[in-house]
């Protein structure tokens, strides 16, 4: 494979309760509103369009999430809002950084995933963001203490607030469990694979002997890759931001598991948000047993799974506690509307609409008011379980139990290359653990250059 020779750039590292994300993710959409240089703002009358580019499911949409852009438009009768949302996250961010460079082609409001932010806050990605701090309303202090932490630059500037968090818990579907003589309930399965991921494998083999006829355990190797690595305190990279996935001691336990489970056969061999749609028609068609479950994949498997399948999923908490995912909301300087827009970013990430997307979709809020909020803490989702699932417990004990690990500028693209090509090759293409590693080496110099 080419070398390209491409020099690291000096590391800026936020600290993290990380596991990064999920790979919900998508490709940046360019906006007609967006593009001018000079942060221009509008009249209070002034008919104008704000553009938001993200990924996955934010649960702000008038369709599957919590209505945020109707009510925000009912409120701001002169703004219409429009959300270009895609699915692949590196392609999303390699667009942005594309946009960003070119200082064109930007929407109003750039959500950015946890996996990048240590990379959008180097100096030539940041210096293209407005900076919060200097924003009437905002405090720091609103979010989780490591939250804002991630989106701060070397010289103090505060690029993004703070959307979601990701503490993870394992759903699993408590009829396959039952038809596989293993327990159904949550806390007896739990007790299964308390503290140690290692358990969850070996209930995997336990429920393969007696599964019923082409259900895999679990989805796949890339989210039993990601839901272990959130739980480690060493990742990708160390504290200076210094790439050291290939001594890390969370990396090796998180692909020794996942690779174990291919092995083992334990794995659907499939995607997450993969483009053409499989991994999500396969919650309808029964193709797995157990999901590893931030809190944002509530909404993926109710929407995927559909009404058939209510209460047949349920939630259990996880082996080891753990943050997978989370993001941010960033406005760039150059365009048209940015007043408007770090508006309505802060309005979208205030305590009041965190804890809404929660009560409709599962985000867990980074919001400070917003975790501790009765209707969060006392929630309940009547699709998981046969009575409604404590999600608010669940998920905020597992929030409160997270140990921030560091992150670097390219944590997002080794992620991506270990569970995408790495991980993937080994579940669909027989490929060998071993060359599956050096491939996976391979693509890392290349994208991003030498690392430990």
């Amino acid at each position: 494979m080419r070398t390209s020779g491409r020099t690291r750039k000096a590391a800026v590292i936020a600290v993290a309760g990380l596991a990064t994300c999920a790979t919900l993710i998508t490709g940046c959409s360019s906006s007609s509103d967006s593009g001018s240089k000079g942060g221009s703002t509008s009249s209070s009358n002034e008919q104008i369009t704000l553009h938001i580019g993200d990924f996955g499911s934010f649960g702000y949409d008038d369709k599957t999430g919590a209505k945020l852009f109707s009510e925000y438009e009912a409120l701001h009768p002169n703004i219409k809002i429009v959300e270009d949302n895609v699915s692949d996250g590196q392609q999303y961010w390699d667009s942005l950084k594309l946009h960003l460079s070119q200082n064109s082609g930007l929407d109003d409001i750039q959500a950015i995933e946890i996996g990048y932010i240590a990379e959008a806050i180097q100096p030539n990605l940041a210096s293209k963001f407005e900076d919060f701090k200097t924003v009437k309303g905002f405090n720091v202090d609103d979010w989780v203490s490591y939250k804002e932490k991630e989106a701060t630059t070397s010289d103090g500037k505060v690029i993004g607030v703070g959307t979601d968090i990701g503490p993870t818990a394992v759903c699993y579907r408590s009829d396959l469990f039952k038809q596989a003589g293993l327990p159904s309930e949550p806390d007896k399965v739990a007790a299964l694979w308390q503290g140690d991921w290692s358990k969850f494998v070996s209930v995997g083999n336990q429920f393969k002997q007696h599964a019923p006829a082409g259900v895999a355990f679990t989805d796949s190797a890339g989210g039993l890759f990601n839901a272990v690595l959130s739980s480690q305190p060493q990742q990708y990279s160390d504290s200076s931001g210094k790439l050291v996935y290939t001594t890390s001691a969370g990396v090796k336990t998180a692909w020794d598991l996942a690779s174990q489970a291919i092995q083992d056969g334990l794995t659907a061999k499939l995607q997450q948000f993969d483009s053409n749609n499989t991994w999500s028609a396969a919650f309808k068609t029964n193709k797995f047993a157990t999901v590893a479950c931030p809190s944002w994949m509530l909404g993926q498997i109710s929407s995927n799974a559909g009404p058939a399948n209510k209460g047949k999923w349920n939630i259990a908490q996880p082996p080891q506690a753990g943050n997978w995912g989370g993001s941010f909301l960033a406005v760039p300087k150059s365009g048209k509307h940015v007043a408007e827009a770090t508006a309505l970013a802060q309005w979208l990430t205030a305590a009041a609409q965190e804890v809404k997307v929660f009560q409709k979709f599962g985000n867990i809020p980074s919001n400070k008011a917003g975790l501790s909020d009765p209707a969060v803490q006392s929630a309940t989702n009547d699709y998981f379980g046969s009575t409604p699932a404590p999600i608010g417990k669940i998920f905020s004990t597992t929030a409160n139990s997270i140990q921030p690990a560091p992150i670097g500028p390219d944590d997002g693209t080794v992620k991506d290359i270990i569970t995408k090509n790495g991980l993937l090759d080994m579940e669909q293409r027989g490929t060998s653990k071993d060359k599956a590693w050096s491939n996976v080496q391979a693509q890392v110099k290349d994208k991003v250059g030498d690392a430990s």
